[in-house]
C-alpha cells in the first residue's frame, strides 16, 4: 500500500490548472480490502493522508445487489447513506466522494477523475463521441449521464461489455460533459497514459482561446461592478473582479455571440457560477437592476458571472477568494468552448441535466463547502482605500483595517513602498490587499486609482484622505511654490479623492438604497487652531475641514458620511522624526520653538504641550476611524485625537 504516492500525483495534478479547476476532481487507491478516495470538499492540490477516506470494499460491492427506490431523490439519498454506512471506523466524519462505487469499478490500483480544459473540449463537443472512438479505441465513452448511483450503473455496465468484447480492463473513460477517468497500477501507468490523451488532442486542435489582455472603456466598466456588488449582497459583503481579454470580448459583442457560452458545459460550472450568466446589453443603472432582477426572479438564483456588451467579464462571490474561484471557472468555460469549436463545436449540458444538478444535494453540499465561511471580522468584505499609505499614520491605518477584515488599497506616490506594505498586509492579515502608484493632486491619477479599486474589487465603502504635506516657515521664508505646493497636496486633492472616490458609492446606494459609505479626511490639530509660522499647512487644513461639512451636506442623501480626524502630533512618525525633512528639523531651522537648540529640545517643547504627556500614535487614530466608521448619526465632525492639546467649545 501506497498512500505516499496517493498524495503525491493527488497534489501534481491538483496544482495544475489543465487539469483541475477549484479544488475539484478525485483521486483514489484500492487494496483487497480497502478503497481510499478523496473525501468531498477537499482540494487535490493540498490533500493529505488524512484527506483520503478509507471504505469497506465489501461494503461497496453489497451496493450492487440492493434494491433502490424508482424515485432519483429518495435512491440518491438511500445509495449516499449505504456509502456513509461502508466507511471503516475512525473514518465518521468525512464525507466519501458521490464517485466512490465509480472509482471501486476499476480494478487497477489508482484511478484519477480530472477535468482537463483540453479533454473537456472534446468531451462537451458535437463530434465527441465519434472523435473518441477514433482518437482513443481503447476508451469508453459514456453519454451524459446523471451523477450518482445511475452514472456509476452506467459506467458498470460499459465496463462489463468492454472487457467482454476485448477481454481486456478499460484504462480510459471519458464522460460527457464531466471530464475523464484514468487508471493504472502505478504512476508512471498514470502519468503515461495522461501524456499520451493530451498529446493527441493537442495535434487536433488548431484554434486555442486568445487571452491575449483587451482595453475597454474601464470608465464605464467601474460604473457596473458597483450596481453588480451590491445587487448581489445589499450587504456589501461581496467582491466583484472585472476581466477582459480578446476572448470574452468576442463572446460578450453581442447576445448572439454570447449564446455559446451562455448554457453550462459541466457541472463545476454550475457549482460555482451558478447555471445561468446574465448578459448586458447597457450600463445604464435602471436598466442593470431590471436586468439582474429578472434573472434572479426567472432562475431563484443571483448570477456569479456577468457579460456586458463591449466591456467583458464580471465575476462575483461573497469574498474575493469566491470571485477569484468564479472567473477561474468560466474562464474555463471560455476555453473549453474554444476548443470545442475545434471538435465540430460545442454541445452544453441538456437542461434537464441542468436542472437537476441545480438541486442535487451532493451539488449543493459541494457549493457549501465551496463558499467562503460567513465573514465575522468587523469589516469583513468592506473595501478601503488609504492615500499616502506606504508609511506612517497611512500604513498604520491600513494595516488597521486589515486586521478588522477589509480590503484595503495602499495608494502613495511611493510605488515601491505601497507595493512592500501591500505585500506585508495579506502575508500578516491574510486579506486582500492593492498598491496602486497615485500622485492625489493630479486629476486623472486619481481617477485611475478608483477605477482600479473598483475593477478590481467591485466597490468602495471607506476612503481615508491621509496623504498630506508640510512646508513650515514664516511669511518670509515661505515660498509661493512651496505654499502652493502644501495647497494642492492637502485642500485641492481632497476635492479631487472625494469627487471620485464618492462615484462609486452612489452607484452603490442605489442598488441597495440603505447602504451606507465612509469618507474620512485625516485633518490635524492644526485644523483647530491656528499654527505659527506654518500657516500653509494650517491654512489648508482648516480648509479640509470645510470640504469636510460641505461635502457631509451634499452628499448625506447618498448614504455617505463625511468626517475629520484631528490627529495631534505624531512625534514619533517619520512627518516629525525624519533627519532630514521632518518637523523637528524643519521647526528646529525656523526657530519656532524659542531657545531649541537640538531636535531633542524641540521635541520636549511639544510633548510638554500635550496634556497627557505624549504624541499621537497610530493606534488612537484607528479607534477613531473604528468609531467614525461603526457610527450611523455623525458626519461633517471633526474629532480632536490629541491628547487633550485641544479641544472642541
Amino acid at each position: 500500500m501506497s498512500l505516499e504516492t496517493l498524495v503525491a500525483f493527488s497534489n501534481q495534478y491538483g496544482a495544475d490548472s489543465r487539469f483541475v479547476l477549484a479544488g475539484g476532481g478525485n483521486t483514489s487507491m484500492k487494496t483487497e480490502e480497502h478503497l481510499y478516495i478523496k473525501g468531498s470538499g477537499t482540494s487535490l492540490a493540498t490533500i493529505t493522508e488524512e484527506g483520503f477516506v478509507k471504505m469497506d470494499r465489501s461494503s461497496l460491492a453489497a451496493i450492487w445487489n440492493r434494491q433502490y427506490p424508482e424515485n432519483s431523490d429518495e435512491r440518491e439519498a438511500a445509495v449516499l447513506a449505504d456509502l456513509m454506512a461502508a466507511r471503516c471506523a475512525g473514518e465518521e466524519k468525512k464525507r466519501p466522494s458521490v464517485e466512490t462505487l465509480l472509482h471501486d469499478l476499476f480494478p487497477q490500483k489508482y484511478v484519477l477523475h480530472v477535468h482537463p480544459t483540453l479533454v473537456n473540449g472534446l468531451t462537451c463537443s458535437v463530434n465527441g463521441a465519434a472523435l473518441a472512438a477514433e482518437l482513443f479505441p481503447d476508451a469508453i465513452w459514456v453519454e451524459e449521464t446523471k451523477p450518482g448511483y445511475t452514472l456509476a450503473k452506467v459506467c458498470r455496465d460499459k465496463i462489463e461489455a468492454y472487457v467482454a468484447e476485448k477481454n481486456e480492463q478499460p484504462v480510459l473513460v471519458f464522460l460527457q460533459n464531466h471530464g475523464v477517468f484514468f487508471a493504472g497500477e502505478c504512476e508512471k501507468c498514470l502519468e503515461a497514459l495522461v501524456s499520451r490523451v493530451m498529446n493527441t488532442l493537442e495535434k487536433k486542435t488548431s484554434r486555442t482561446a486568445d487571452l491575449t489582455p483587451a482595453e475597454v472603456d474601464r470608465a464605464s466598466a467601474a460604473a457596473v461592478a458597483p450596481l453588480l456588488r451590491m445587487l448581489y449582497a445589499p450587504d456589501g459583503h461581496a467582491v466583484v473582479r472585472h476581466c477582459a481579454n480578446a476572448e470574452i470580448l468576442r463572446f460578450a459583442a453581442s447576445r448572439e455571440a454570447f449564446a455559446a457560452i451562455r448554457e453550462p458545459l459541466t457541472p463545476d460550472h454550475i457549482v460555482y457560477c451558478k447555471a445561468e450568466p446574465l448578459y448586458l446589453d447597457s450600463t445604464d443603472p435602471d436598466t442593470v437592476i431590471a436586468a439582474w432582477n429578472e434573472l434572479k426572479d426567472r432562475r431563484g438564483f443571483a448570477p456569479r458571472i456577468v457579460f456586458v456588451k463591449n466591456l467583458g467579464m464580471f465575476a462575483i462571490g461573497a469574498a474575493m477568494k469566491d470571485a477569484i474561484t468564479a472567473e477561474a471557472v468560466w474562464m474555463d468555460a471560455v476555453k473549453i468552448t474554444v476548443y470545442a469549436e475545434n471538435f465540430g463545436g460545442v454541445a452544453h449540458m441538456a437542461p434537464a441535466m441542468v436542472d437537476f444538478i441545480v438541486n442535487w444535494e451532493v451539488e449543493s453540499y459541494r457549493s457549501k463547502v465551496a463558499a467562503s465561511a460567513a465573514a465575522s471580522a468587523p469589516l469583513a468584505v468592506k473595501i478601503a482605500v488609504v492615500t499616502g499609505s506606504a508609511q506612517g499614520f497611512g500604513a498604520g491605518i491600513a494595516e488597521y483595517l486589515a486586521e478588522q477584515g477589509a480590503a484595503v488599497v495602499i495608494a502613495d506616490m511611493n510605488g515601491d513602498g505601497a507595493k512592500a506594505e501591500a505585500e506585508k498586509i495579506t502575508a500578516t492579515y491574510g486579506t486582500p490587499a492593492l498598491a496602486v502608484t497615485v500622485n492625489v493632486s493630479d486629476e486623472d491619477s486619481v481617477r485611475a486609482m478608483i477605477e482600479e479599486t473598483v475593477l478590481t474589487f467591485g466597490g468602495l465603502d471607506i476612503f481615508i484622505n491621509n496623504a498630506g504635506i508640510v512646508r513650515a516657515g514664516g511669511l518670509e521664508e515661505m515660498t509661493k511654490s512651496n505654499f502652493e505646493l502644501v495647497t494642492a497636496v492637502n485642500y485641492t486633492a481632497y476635492f479631487l479623492c472625494v469627487k471620485y472616490a464618492t462615484v462609486p458609492m452612489k452607484l452603490q446606494r442605489k442598488a441597495s438604497p440603505t447602504y451606507m459609505s465612509d469618507v474620512i479626511e485625516i485633518n490635524s490639530k492644526s485644523g483647530l487652531a491656528g499654527s505659527n509660522k506654518n500657516f500653509a499647512y494650517a491654512g489648508s487644513k482648516f480648509g479640509g475641514i470645510g470640504l469636510t461639512q460641505s461635502f457631509a451636506m451634499e452628499l448625506a442623501p447618498y448614504g455617505i458620511k463625511v468626517n475629520a480626524i484631528c490627529p495631534g502630533n505624531f512625534l514619533d512618525g517619520p512627518l516629525w522624526s525624519d533627519p532630514d525633512r521632518g518637523l523637528f528639523v524643519q521647526y528646529l531651522r525656523a526657530g519656532k520653538v524659542p531657545g531649541a537648540k537640538t531636535v531633542e529640545d524641540v521635541r520636549a517643547f511639544y510633548e510638554a504641550k500635550v496634556p497627557l504627556g505624549r504624541g499621537c500614535r497610530t493606534e488612537d487614530v484607528a479607534c477613531a476611524v473604528s468609531y467614525i466608521i461603526s457610527q450611523k448619526y455623525e458626519t461633517g465632525q471633526a474629532l480632536p485625537v490629541t491628547g487633550g492639546q485641544e479641544m472642541l467649545n
